[in-house]
């Protein structure tokens, strides 16, 4: 990307930022479904200095197990240490070892990215998990990566009651918590449940916002007829209201928006391209707590094509006040206003397939402030 990486240069100029690299990656047969997370974690910053710092405490390691979160770490740590500030890189390491890991990964066919950013952090969880009960167990063989994770603190929602589960650096940067409130209509109890999540799945319809599908997702339902709550306190099924609200708001929020619908008479899942306005700037008003938490968008995940089976994604990111437009080995700066463009259409029939399809916010300070 001689061309297209001398051309970004010029056009950012002296505005260029200082040791930032802005790199395409190489498409190794339908992988764009993985460039377009990696870019978008890749400008995650909190997220990329933690794994800068993990695979630079873990390098000179005797003899380290390579798994996926080693290979992002080389990943990560060649884009940012290249001599130029532009250019391409090929993720070949990191894909062939995600191909050996998930057979789901392993065929040429077009893959979801919301699925991949689901697995990859998990993955990361399960590796952290693994090597700090390694430490734990052998403190003079473990490598000092596995003193990166904090001590566990808090439990989650799956984590059962044995033990509680470590929080990481991903916990601490994506995990929200979400709390289900039930309401007998007889007794007026309510019984709430917690549950953690690294992302948010909502529901869209057509010529909507963000803020709207996340109200629905709050939005009270009536537990009757079949669908009774058994109550505890009066021992037998009754009507009920529930709701889910967010107890605890992460530092990072991902929003997948459901763009596949699942058509029963036809078989198959159809895509909607429903248009859905995501702000720059998002309020969290359905939370349980008083102030409601502050997002600044800084990245998209773009699905394009017709449907799940076919098609392509990119990434629009903003990095130092810019927005950059990452299509695999291609990358180029693009206005704001340009951004609107991937909201979906307000016709069902519409050629523009290039819809917003996974939505990262980052929370701002209380002064307004990432």
């Amino acid at each position: 990307m001689g061309a297209g990486g001398s051309k970004l240069e010029k056009a950012l100029g002296d505005q260029f930022p200082e040791g930032e690299r802005y790199y395409g990656l190489e498409n190794f047969g339908n992988t764009c479904y993985c460039n377009s997370v990696l870019q978008v974690l890749y400008f995650c910053v909190p997220f990329r200095d933690q794994i800068l710092e993990y695979y630079s405490n873990n390098k000179n390691f005797v003899d380290p197990e390579e798994n996926l979160l080693t290979c992002l770490g080389d990943l990560f740590t060649q884009i940012s240490s290249q001599k130029r500030k532009t250019g391409v890189i090929g993720p070949r390491r990191f894909v062939n070892k995600l191909k050996k890991e998930n057979e789901i990964f392993r065929s040429f066919m077009h893959q979801d990215a919301h699925e991949f950013l689901n697995y990859l952090l998990n993955e990361i969880v399960d590796i952290l998990e693994k090597e700090s009960h390694a430490a734990k167990s052998d403190p003079e063989t473990s490598s000092p990566s596995e003193k990166l994770a904090d001590d566990p603190k808090t439990s989650h929602a799956n984590g059962g009651a044995q033990k509680e589960p470590l929080v990481t650096w991903v916990h601490k940067n994506f995990q929200g918590i979400l709390t289900n409130e039930t309401r007998c209509l007889r007794c007026e109890t309510v019984t709430a449940r917690d549950e953690t999540f690294f992302d948010l799945s909502l529901d869209i319809e057509q010529n909507s916002s963000i803020t709207s599908c996340l109200r629905n997702f709050s939005s009270t339902e009536t537990l009757n007829a079949e669908d009774k709550f058994f109550c505890d306190k009066c021992c037998s099924l009754q009507e009920a209201q529930k709701r889910m609200k967010i107890k605890k708001p992460p530092q990072v929020l991902v929003i997948h928006l459901k763009r596949f619908k699942y058509v029963e008479n036809q078989s198959r899942y159809k895509k909607l391209t429903y248009r859905v306005v995501f702000p720059f700037e998002l309020k969290l008003s359905n939370t349980v707590e008083d102030a409601e938490p502050e997002y600044s968008l800084f990245a998209v995940v773009v699905h394009v094509g017709n449907g799940p089976n076919h098609g392509h994604y990119i990434s629009l990111v903003k990095s130092h006040n810019h927005w950059l437009f990452f299509d695999d080995d291609s990358v180029e700066m693009i206005d704001e206003s340009t951004m609107q463009t991937f909201f979906g259409s307000p016709h069902e029939l519409s050629s523009n397939t290039d819809n917003g399809y996974i939505l990262f916010y980052e929370k701002l300070a209380a002064g307004g402030t990432s």
